[in-house]
């Protein structure tokens, strides 16, 4: 600060005072640390937000419980694929592959993976084992274009039948559960790009797929972003299931040839398995954040 002080002669001259700051911890709170001025002064000037020891070792902390994660998933693939998962596929897998080549034709099998995908939400059955079967016949390319098409329509149509047939029944129901209700109705406030954001957090969380493609309605979210939301939201689930098609396709061959795999095959689906699984876990906790801080926001709107 600058200010100006006039001396005997009636002339005006600057005057900057000096200042000379310390850097004290604060013992009270390890998480920052204080700006003081000069001895002379004595009082506190500001207080600045700086990482301390224990917040670096919050961080450490966390990596650590990753790596330990990482290398328990690790292990558990090791175990499925040398052990658990050959015993399980000579089983149950293979004869019903075998089952499906003989009866189906690929474009039979391409219009029952479809259909499942299509019709089977509305009815509240699974759609995920059809989406095994697409990665272990079509593989990434033409079994996400598929998968991708059919969830328009089964996101899609228990939208429209709530729409028309169920909406109080939904709203009766969201009632009962205020607390859940909360964080779906969060989807249905703000504009466009906002509902978009929250369908697409509700479908990667853990909430259940098939009650929200009814519950969505009772919330006044919009279909475009609904479906927008939906399909984006989804993405992450159908590579999961479209590569643990490939997967059991993968150990289905070497089980059915009568070999083992290799050193590097086992390595590379090792990692594929952990790489899949923590990213999966990862964006679902990251997901679960945003949807929680979405409902914070709106609670205000809300009440």
């Amino acid at each position: 600060m600058t200010y100006y002080e006039n001396d005997g002669d009636g002339r005006r001259g600057e005057v900057v005072p000096d200042l000379t700051f310390t850097i004290q911890a604060d013992d009270n709170n390890g998480e920052y640390v204080k700006l003081k001025s000069s001895p002379d002064d004595g009082s506190p000037v500001a207080a600045v937000a700086e990482p301390s020891s224990p917040a670096r070792r919050s961080v450490l902390w966390y990596w650590v419980k990753m790596v330990v994660l990482f290398l328990c998933l690790g292990f558990l693939a090791v175990v499925v694929l040398v052990w658990v998962g050959p015993y399980f596929i000579d089983k149950e897998i293979i004869p019903i592959i075998n089952w499906e080549t003989k009866t189906f034709s690929t474009p039979v099998l391409t219009v029952l993976v479809f259909a499942s995908v299509a019709l089977f939400p509305t009815i509240l059955l699974p759609s995920t084992p059809s989406m095994w079967v697409a990665g272990m016949t079509f593989g990434y390319g033409f079994g996400f274009l598929i998968i991708i098409s059919a969830a328009a329509i089964g996101v899609s149509l228990p939208f429209i039948i709530g729409s028309i047939f169920l909406h109080h029944k939904i709203e009766g129901w969201l009632e009962k559960y205020p607390k859940k209700a909360s964080i779906l109705k969060s989807a249905g406030g703000g504009n466009w790009f906002h509902q978009f954001r929250a369908v697409a957090f509700i479908r990667i969380s853990p909430f259940p797929y098939l009650v929200y493609n009814y519950v969505a309605v009772a919330t006044n979210v919009k279909y475009g972003p609904y479906i927008i939301g939906s399909l984006v939201g989804m993405v992450p689930e159908i590579f999961v299931a479209i590569y643990t098609g490939i997967l059991i396709r993968t150990l289905a061959d070497a089980s059915h040839e009568k070999h083992s795999l290799s050193a590097p095959q086992i390595i590379l689906n090792v990692a594929g398995f952990c790489l899949t699984v923590a990213t999966t876990i990862l964006i679902t906790a990251y997901a679960r954040k945003r949807l929680d801080e979405l409902q914070r926001e709106e609670e205000p709107l809300l009440q």
